[in-house]
């Protein structure tokens, strides 16, 4: 079987999974798009943890800095180069300046075999009202699969 067609058969599987959870939780206004840089990692069979580097630009063009990282619980096999992953980001209301600091939890799938993609569906944030629904799909390269939860803890500057 071809590799690159069974990458993309594993991230589409992965991301099924995860879909109906998107479904469920797009609520509240479009404040803005999270992207986030995530650093290179080992999958270290029942979870891995990667740093951050993440800029939220808002509805009106202003932008904020954060860092933390990213981390998974499940089934976790291989390892990633650097990926890039993007989320719209939904709240009840508008929040203040750097209200995307705290933690998100949700569901996480994701697949490489040299080139991968995958996604993470995310609620946390001020007060838990934050939602975090992916815009793109998460870009990495290696080998790797991982399908569970995933928080992503944020930290403004």
């Amino acid at each position: 079987m071809n590799k690159k067609f069974l990458a993309a058969s594993l991230a589409g599987m992965a991301l099924l999974l995860v879909a109906g959870a998107a479904d469920a939780r797009t609520s509240g206004v479009k404040l803005g798009v999270l992207n986030c840089n995530i650093a290179p990692g080992v999958g270290l069979i029942v979870g891995s943890s990667k740093n951050v580097s993440c800029t939220f630009t808002n509805r009106n063009g202003r932008t904020e800095r954060y860092h933390g990282s990213i981390g998974k619980i499940g089934l976790d096999l291989g390892v990633t180069g650097r990926g890039r992953a993007a989320w719209l980001v939904f709240a009840p209301g508008n929040v203040g300046r750097s209200s995307l600091s705290g933690t998100y939890v949700g569901g996480q799938a994701s697949a490489s075999v040299i080139v991968g993609l995958g996604a993470n569906v995310l609620v946390g944030g001020f007060k838990n009202n934050i939602n975090l629904q992916p815009i793109s799909v998460q870009g990495q390269t290696g080998l790797n699969i991982a399908i569970g939860v995933a928080s992503l803890n944020l930290r403004a500057g």
